[in-house]
């Protein structure tokens, strides 16, 4: 589904102008965006925490060649339970 999809099924299904849904699906990007540091949840579909990676040795693939690939923080989002029986169900 794309973001102009999601747009106009938002819209049609909340009566909302579809100007209002993309406003509203920015601002709550940024939220987001803003608090996933400390952990942000959406409800009913999962959670952005923000994790620690430790360095590790990896390869590069054309030569095999050993790399040092330094410790970095990354963003990941859990899946809630529901999600997952929600989306597996059907």
């Amino acid at each position: 589904m794309t973001k102009t999809q999601m747009i106009s099924k938002m819209a049609d299904e909340t009566e909302m102008t579809k100007a209002d849904v993309a406003l509203f699906l920015e601002k709550f990007a940024a939220l987001a965006y803003a608090e996933a540091k400390d952990g942000f949840t959406l409800p009913g579909l999962g959670k952005l925490v923000l994790v620690d990676r430790k360095a590790r040795i990896g390869r590069n693939p054309a030569t095999g060649e050993e790399i040092q690939i330094p410790a970095k923080k990354v963003v990941k989002f859990r899946v809630s339970k529901a999600c997952k029986e929600g989306v597996l169900s059907a």
